[in-house]
């Protein structure tokens, strides 16, 4: 999408668009008229005749709506069937994921604000950003400082999305590793990929070229000036699925082609070309591309085939499955620190537990329960329980086949029953404190 100069300011442009909202949802939930549903299709299919990314593939696109039409097969008077039917003809002769018929009575009124729809849309993107924390909707640290950013989608404001991203990569240059989860990341725009990606690589490195037609081609270069600066030398992951579409797999193509990290997940839905948003009378969006990528290592990109990872994980677990791969390479990495070394071993076990969870009968765990000095384990309700002079009872979750187990609530703490002793073992502490069974 290519940003122009706003005629009014943002608030005002919202307003308008908002305005015509309530309206346009009434006739979006009501029936749709033959004629309306005529003038729709005209409509479409003006905009593939003039501004399809693919010109080879217009004509075909063309007459299957056009012959679905014949054959009466959008003569449904609900808007919602009417934008299904014609966003599965668009794609099942395309193989296009980005051309789609959507009932949006919001995008709509956007859509028809300013030059071409366009100021109106970038309010309406703007606000939405805003209100989303420009999609970074998750940080937090993991065991062994291991930094996880969540990004829900790639949205961007001028002037301020990198702001918002500035302080997220000062979050993880902190950490020794980096985890960025894309997964179920629908997309959003060029702008925030390329600020992203920057801090992972050197300035002013041709990221992305972009081509419509006849216009001369757009570039995309990495930025030179990171106010959070570079994050060279830290070992990343990146989360992908088949939920990952679009700027999504820019990012995750970019990690792959310039061999940035490594990507944890499975291959994205292959979703490459460049889209904008149309309005389609009474209250629709269409989204059709209008151009594409090629990315200076391969001089192609991932339309239809996806972004493969370089691990293949179940989606559910790709965040377990990639940082345990972290806390190995952490550990394997010359220089480290004794302190650190013990914190990646300790981090380790409990995620590795998560990915292969240790079971104990019945009868194995009630064998462990007694008295161990100022301590004490009782088995009830089918677990452990561990109980301490002024402290409260707490849960012990088993981590290994060999007695070790988690302490609920105390990531710093664990158990090992041997069946004659308890050890206590802190995080901290480089020997545990052992007490006989009574």
């Amino acid at each position: 999408m290519i940003m122009s100069s706003l005629t009014r300011s943002l608030s005002t442009l919202l307003s308008c668009c908002l305005l015509c909202v309530s309206a346009l949802a009434d006739s979006a939930e009501s029936t749709l008229s033959a004629a309306e549903r005529d003038a729709a299709l005209k409509a479409i299919i003006t905009a593939f005749e003039q501004q399809y990314v693919f010109p080879e593939m217009r004509p075909r696109i063309v007459e299957r709506l056009k012959t679905a039409q014949r054959r009466g097969e959008y003569g449904v008077d609900d808007p919602m069937v009417f934008a299904e039917k014609i966003t599965k003809d668009l794609r099942d002769v395309s193989r296009d994921k980005h051309l789609s018929l959507s009932v949006d009575p919001v995008g709509y009124a956007a859509a028809l604000v300013g030059d071409e729809g366009e100021a109106g849309q970038l309010a309406l993107w703007r606000r939405q950003a805003i209100r989303n924390h420009h999609g970074l909707t998750e940080t937090k640290v993991l065991a062994g400082n291991i930094r996880y950013l969540r990004i829900s989608g790639f949205e961007w404001a001028q002037d301020e999305s990198g702001l918002a991203y500035d302080a997220a990569m000062k979050f993880l240059k902190e950490g020794d590793a980096a985890i960025i989860d894309i997964r179920g990341n629908g997309g959003g725009w060029p702008e925030a990929v390329r600020y992203l990606v920057s801090h992972f690589m050197r300035g002013n490195v041709l990221e992305m070229t972009f081509l419509e037609g006849s216009a001369a081609p757009e570039q995309s270069r990495t930025l030179d000036h990171l106010p959070a600066g570079r994050l060279h030398g830290i070992p990343l992951y990146v989360l992908i699925d088949g939920g990952s579409v679009s700027a999504a797999e820019a990012f995750a193509y970019d990690v792959q082609q310039f061999k940035l990290g490594e990507l944890v997940g499975s291959t994205t839905i292959g979703a490459a070309n460049n889209n904008k948003m149309l309005p389609i009378a009474p209250g629709f969006v269409l989204s059709i591309s209008y151009g594409r990528p090629v990315h200076p290592i391969s001089k192609t990109n991932w339309e239809g085939v996806g972004v493969a990872p370089t691990v293949e994980a179940p989606p559910a677990r790709a965040l377990e499955i990639a940082h345990s791969l972290a806390l190995k390479q952490l550990s394997e990495k010359s220089g480290v620190s004794e302190e650190n070394l013990a914190e990646y071993a300790w981090a380790k076990v409990a995620v590795d537990a998560g990915l292969h969870p240790v079971t104990y009968a019945p009868e194995q765990l009630q064998s462990f329960a007694g008295s161990y000095g100022p301590a004490k384990v009782d088995f009830r309700d089918g677990t452990l329980w561990l109980s301490r002079p002024n402290r409260p009872v707490l849960r012990l979750l088993p981590l290994t086949a060999e007695g070790l187990f988690a302490v609920e609530f105390n990531d710093h703490l664990r158990v090992k029953l041997t069946g004659q002793s308890l050890e206590l073992l802190r995080a901290d502490a480089p020997t545990p404190r052992v007490f006989p069974r009574s």
